[in-house]
């Protein structure tokens, strides 16, 4: 899979292609994805995106789905792309996560707007919130959705100091679900990979 910063049709493996690199290159991708993942708490998984995971995702819609023709093509990578950082943002998949159905169903009703409650705090610098579901709302007046896409932008400073490697902690300060951890270093490193 090469990285090119832009996700185009051309840049795309054909569906032979990549079932022969997966064969070979999934437990890396499952890796990448692990070390750009932060467990906030005991139910809030954020998996900071990448252009290696946003590939890996629309090849395997593309394998999956067996698409082939170009505009089913076209409509994965615009679903997709917009996920992938461009330099001045991290980009994340939040999970909210409950094994139990009912307790699920009752903790997506108190946690309405958490989205909205996530940060990152650059060392030295005011919390960065999330702008969250830019694509779409994914939440009601009765519940928040379990998945929700979410950006964290930085001003150029604060770029250059996570560049420089700065600690950063992840959090969240809605009322039903304060939490906040210290961004392991290797995941820090990963994410400074994103910004310029």
């Amino acid at each position: 899979m090469q990285l090119t910063g832009h996700i185009t049709p051309e840049s795309l493996m054909s569906l032979e292609a990549y079932s022969k690199w997966r064969k070979l290159h999934k437990a890396d991708v499952i890796a990448h994805r692990k070390l750009r993942s932060v467990q906030l708490g005991e139910h809030l998984n954020i998996q900071f995106e990448s252009e290696t995971t946003i590939r890996y995702q629309i090849q395997e819609m593309l394998r999956i789905e067996k698409i082939f023709e170009e505009e089913g093509i076209q409509q994965e990578i615009e679903a997709y792309a917009p996920l992938v950082p461009d330099g001045t943002n991290w980009k994340a998949t939040m999970l909210i996560e409950y094994i139990d159905v009912n307790e699920r169903k009752r903790e997506l009703a108190r946690l309405i707007a958490v989205e909205d409650r996530l940060f990152v705090e650059v060392e030295g610098y005011q919390r960065v919130y999330a702008i969250a579901d830019e694509d779409l709302d994914r939440e009601n007046d009765e519940k928040t959705s379990a998945v929700h896409f979410v950006r964290f932008e930085f001003t150029p400073a604060m770029r250059a100091a996570l560049k420089a490697g700065a600690a950063a902690k992840l959090g969240c300060d809605h009322t039903h679900y304060p939490a906040h951890v210290q961004i392991p270093l290797e995941t820090l490193a990963s994410l400074a990979g994103d910004l310029r």
